[in-house]
């Protein structure tokens, strides 16, 4: 684990990535510098198609940068890729890796052979995060039958298996509710203070979740960090930020009309009459057949 004199856990600088696309090239990455101290909780905000992922990508090896370098830990994610794979982890919403007919014990003891652990710490380490994530009851159960909260559970369990130095979080509570997005938040702090030093990167799209979790938060959009700064400081910058305001008197309006062509229409016919009043919406039906060909307006104060 870094001490106090390691260098940056992340440290990019000059970032693109250019996709070739049938349409012409795609930059997905435009020039991005970011520098993220270890112990941080660092979130990285943006819309789906900001770059986010692809950032992830390129930190944790998955993908080469076009332009720029990024180290991790002061390794250099294009030419130490087998030493900076074994200080991190990846945790992506909706990665569903692994096989269907192992069971969640067997999938995480394969894991553990995969990182290189030694049988008896390897399988110690499985027990304990199936009792840290809550699915020790779920053990024996294959992933083909898993929901997609406890999928995502295991996925974190899997993570945490070989003590990583940095976590990476793509949007990791994507598809789930309420309770389980909160126990993977709950998890993930934990993780964090139980060695001085760790370091995660959120992406996410959750603006609450940024604002709640993080130390300091990016905001990304069209491959380019918008703003960077502590929660609060990015709140003040907001605030400063001229806005304008648009106030509606009261005011309540009544809407007649039939779906289908007066020609069209019988007797019989579904129609509505809308009454809109501020801030209430109401709907009623009506089978009047005047109103068949009748497309009116009226205003009332």
């Amino acid at each position: 684990m870094p001490g106090s004199t390691s260098p940056a856990a992340v440290n990019a600088t000059g970032i693109g990535r250019v996709f070739q696309a049938k349409g012409g090239p795609v930059t997905a990455l435009d020039g991005i510098d970011l520098r993220i101290e270890p112990g941080e909780l660092f979130g990285v905000l943006g819309p789906n198609g900001a770059g986010k992922s692809t950032l992830i990508k390129i930190l944790s090896t998955l993908l080469l940068p076009s332009t720029g370098s990024a180290s991790i830990f002061g390794l250099d994610v294009v030419t130490e890729t087998a030493r900076v794979r074994r200080i991190m982890n990846l945790v992506a919403g909706g990665d569903f890796s692994g096989y269907g007919l192992l069971t969640v014990r067997e999938q995480l003891a394969m894991f553990a052979q995969f990182y290189g652990l030694p049988y008896r710490e390897g399988m110690a380490k499985v027990d304990a995060q199936l009792a840290s994530f809550g699915i020790e009851e779920i053990r024996d159960r294959k992933i083909s039958a898993l929901s997609t909260g406890q999928r995502q559970k295991l996925n974190f369990a899997r993570s945490f298996l070989n003590d990583p130095w940095i976590l990476f979080l793509d949007e990791p509570t994507i598809g789930l509710d309420v309770s389980a997005a909160r126990d993977v938040r709950d998890r993930v702090r934990a993780f964090q203070a139980e060695q001085p030093g760790r370091t995660v990167l959120l992406t996410t799209h959750y603006m609450a979740e940024a604002d709640e979790m993080c130390d300091r938060i990016a905001i990304v959009d069209h491959g380019r960090i918008l703003a960077q700064g502590t929660p609060t400081e990015l709140k003040r910058m907001v605030q400063k930020t001229p806005s304008l305001s648009l106030a509606l008197m009261h005011f309540q309006r009544t809407f007649q009309w039939t779906p289908f062509a007066p020609s069209q229409a019988s007797s019989r016919s579904p129609r509505a009459i809308v009454t809109v009043a501020t801030p209430l919406v109401s709907v009623r039906r009506c089978s009047d057949s005047r109103l068949a060909s009748k497309r009116t307006l009226r205003s009332a104060a």
